[in-house]
């Protein structure tokens, strides 16, 4: 019995953690024999499906081969990538020899939409189905995308709500499956357990720095991240500093900033983000997805974004006329739960003052607090279990239909093996 193939490419650590969730998910369905029409018989169990593709250590560990891996794709911005485009086109060209070879049934990309759409257009047209997981940043900027995307994928998978709006009147399928992590993070935080499992004082006040999971990010953010601890530190007695770093890259170029700053205790933490955020009462964040894992950890936080000049005429003309705010506890409230500072105003003159409002206002914290609670209800809808199972529908559905999905033929799901 041929095994339903999946190929799935995703870029930078949170790519991989939506990545390893959802392998597992489709993992299960399988198991559960909800696989019947896409290339492998009900109950034929999770060694039916078969996962290549751009991974990083969270996707390896659910089970999928690697053929690149996922920090490769880890470039920010939207003049950046420019100069890593040969390495990208090489890569893509590689990895789309390699899939074709392979004809999985169905090709997920997950984010890094510059990478994945092109890729996904291609696989589409050997009668590949295709899917976006995380839905680009239309409502933001570059609307006209909406065509592009609905060209080449057969579904959108959005996190966040008001997403599947934006693809009304298109041809394609869009959807919120809701928020992985949003499902992963308890909705009660219990500070003190976290604080424990760091060794923290119960007592004194934690100050959390995360500034990005791309070098990029950390050599444009650690400097002044670092400088407004000092002040904190000298200003609040006790206070604790917390630095949890995505990969041991990012950690080698966040303790060069540590080495060249005033003497600082800071304690970096491999990975461990969601303890630390739990444990801290205030965080300092770059501007992406830790600042929802701040969110869903009841942790209020400060938001910075730096990036080239050209990228930041583009964004502040593009996004923050358009929408106001550019993170995502903002953007998903509607109102400006978090203090946003971008380029030159990220200093310590603004961010010092930001973060000590958050320790000494009692009742805006309390105000967040329930915000923040609020929010993370609306985005528990089942995350990966529910993209899992959109996924195994549209494959269904094509079987059904009598539309090829790559190596799984129209009507029977066994034949095409190659």
């Amino acid at each position: 019995m041929t095994a339903l193939r999946v190929a799935i490419v995703a870029g930078e650590s949170s790519g991989d953690a939506l990545g390893g969730a959802l392998i597992t998910a489709l993992r299960e369905r399988m198991a559960a024999g909800a696989g019947a029409g896409a290339g492998a018989g009900a109950g034929a169990g999770a060694a039916a499906i078969e996962f290549r593709g751009v991974a990083g250590p969270a996707m390896r560990a659910a089970g999928c081969q690697g053929l690149a891996d996922a920090h490769e794709l880890a470039v920010m911005g939207l003049i950046e990538p420019l100069a890593h485009l040969p390495r990208l086109l090489r890569l893509r060209a590689r990895l789309l020899a390699q899939l074709s070879a392979w004809q999985p049934q169905v090709f997920i990309g997950i984010d890094a939409p510059a990478f994945n759409l092109t890729l996904a257009g291609r696989l589409k047209a050997q009668g590949i189905a295709t899917v976006q997981y995380v839905s680009p940043q239309i409502w933001a900027w570059r609307q006209g995308r909406v065509r592009k995307i609905a060209r080449r994928c057969d579904q959108v998978l959005c996190l966040l709500p008001f997403e599947p709006a934006f693809y009304a009147g298109h041809a394609v399928q869009a959807q919120f499956v809701g928020h992985p992590l949003a499902d992963q993070v308890p909705l009660v935080a219990d500070r003190a357990a976290a604080r424990a499992a760091l060794g923290l004082s119960e007592g004194a006040p934690v100050l959390a720095l995360l500034p990005g999971s791309r070098l990029a990010e950390v050599q444009r953010l650690a400097g002044p991240f670092l400088a407004s601890a000092a002040q904190l530190v000298r200003r609040h007695h006790g206070l604790q500093l917390l630095a949890p770093m995505a990969n041991a890259p990012v950690r080698a170029e966040f303790e060069r900033a540590l080495a060249a700053a005033a003497p600082l205790k800071v304690r970096v933490l491999d990975a461990q983000a969601r303890t630390a955020l739990t444990a801290a009462d205030v965080a300092l964040v770059a501007s992406g997805t830790a600042s929802l894992e701040a969110l869903l950890c009841r942790c209020p936080m400060v938001v910075a974004y730096r990036v080239n000049a050209l990228t930041a005429a583009l964004v502040r003309g593009l996004v923050l006329v358009r929408l106001g705010h550019f993170s995502l506890p903002n953007l998903l409230s509607g109102e400006a739960l978090a203090p946003e500072f971008f380029q030159q105003a990220v200093i310590p003159a603004n961010l010092c003052p930001a973060i000590e409002q958050v320790l000494n206002d009692n009742a805006r914290r309390q105000y967040l607090l329930g915000r923040f609670q609020a929010i993370h209800e609306s985005l528990r809808a089942g995350g990966a279990a529910r993209a899992a199972q959109a996924i195994m529908q549209l494959l269904e559905a094509r079987a059904r239909g009598g539309v090829s999905t790559g190596g799984v033929s129209s009507g029977c799901a066994d034949s095409g093996s190659r």
